[in-house]
């Protein structure tokens, strides 16, 4: 059975500070864990108000303080931004406090714009390296060997297991050429969903992490009791997405009765191209909606993402969406750590 789990963006609203937007995540985590997902991944982005969630490795340490079983990651941590070697401590040290629980999604974007990656101090070609740092995370997550000088403390040994997210056929490639688990954006990259998947189940090769190709796609779903409270509940996230196209970086605004007024007809276009496979309704239109996108994509685990104002109305909308799976929190998972 396909897995669900949540893609969490740690939205700072316009009732809410950055320090309130953490703690619901970290609530809604708890939620998720009694509903019955099986991960929460935070995503890395910068210089952006709207998102708490820079810090991510701190924010991944926040949730998984306040869970007990889900597993916690990144979605992903932006590794051209940041010295493997340091990723492999941080993830190390939250592996040994949450054993058996940590996910390191790794994207080859910066998550940001120029002015920060300028900040973060590294080179813009770092992004060229993308390949070779994986490859060096995953030496400083194996066992040390006897004589060996540089160690990644402390993470040698914990065995992280490593994912590679992506919105275009290069991720694809590359985690099937490593033989890893993959993640694809789908939730606002749907045009390269398919290519992406064919791509990686044809060249995928075993590794010792994964045995066979397995992947997560990221897909937007808003669930209410009705179709029509979930299509007005769904506007803070179409608002969000004109505000990126406008440059405005607005907070999370509250929903609207009608998104016509807000948008201009090329914006509405722009939000509709991203948002295409958007699933907003009642559980039904839900159910509906994700069966035919697991018909279609075969994916082993849709990676949720259920932006919305009010914090409540996520929480009920994660658990309409898990009624409407009808998903088995105890099914096994393809390969180990997944």
């Amino acid at each position: 059975m396909t897995k669900l789990s949540i893609l969490e963006h740690v939205r700072v609203t316009t009732e809410t500070d950055a320090g309130q937007a953490l703690n619901n995540a970290r609530d809604l985590a708890a939620h998720a864990e009694r509903f019955g997902y099986h991960r929460i991944w935070v995503a890395e982005h910068h210089n952006m108000p709207t998102v708490a969630s820079a810090a991510t490795a701190v924010v991944i340490g926040h949730i998984a303080g306040g869970t007990k079983t889900i597993r916690v990651g990144s979605g992903g941590i932006m590794l051209p931004n940041h010295a493997p070697y340091v990723i492999a401590e941080q993830f190390g040290t939250l592996a040994l406090l949450y054993p058996g629980r940590i996910d390191l999604g790794l994207g080859r974007a910066p998550g940001t714009d120029q002015m920060a990656v300028r900040a973060l101090r590294r080179p813009p070609e770092a992004s060229d390296q993308f390949p070779q740092d994986i490859l060096e995370l995953q030496a400083y997550f194996a066992e040390a060997s006897p004589n060996q000088r540089l160690q990644a403390v402390p993470a040698a040994g914990t065995d992280v297991p490593l994912w590679i997210l992506g919105s275009s056929n290069f991720g694809a490639m590359l985690a099937a050429q490593l033989g890893l688990p993959y993640a694809f954006a789908s939730q606002f990259a749907p045009d390269y969903l398919l290519p992406a998947l064919n791509i990686y189940r044809n060249a995928f090769q075993p590794s010792e992490q994964l045995d066979r190709p397995y992947v997560a796609i990221g897909i937007n779903i808003i669930a209410a009791d009705t179709d029509a409270e979930a299509r007005r509940l769904a506007t803070s996230q179409q608002m969000s997405f004109v505000g990126m196209f406008r440059g405005s970086h607005e907070l999370t605004l509250p929903p609207i009765d009608d998104i016509e007024t807000y948008w201009s007809p090329s914006e509405k276009a722009q939000a509709g191209r991203m948002l295409e496979r958007s699933i907003i309704g009642s559980p039904e239109t839900v159910r509906k909606g994700i069966n035919a996108v697991i018909a279609e994509t075969r994916a082993d685990e849709l990676m949720i993402v259920s932006d919305m104002f009010d914090h409540k109305a996520r929480i009920r909308s994660l658990e309409l969406i898990v009624e409407a799976a009808g998903t088995d929190k105890t099914s096994a998972p393809v390969a180990r750590k997944l």
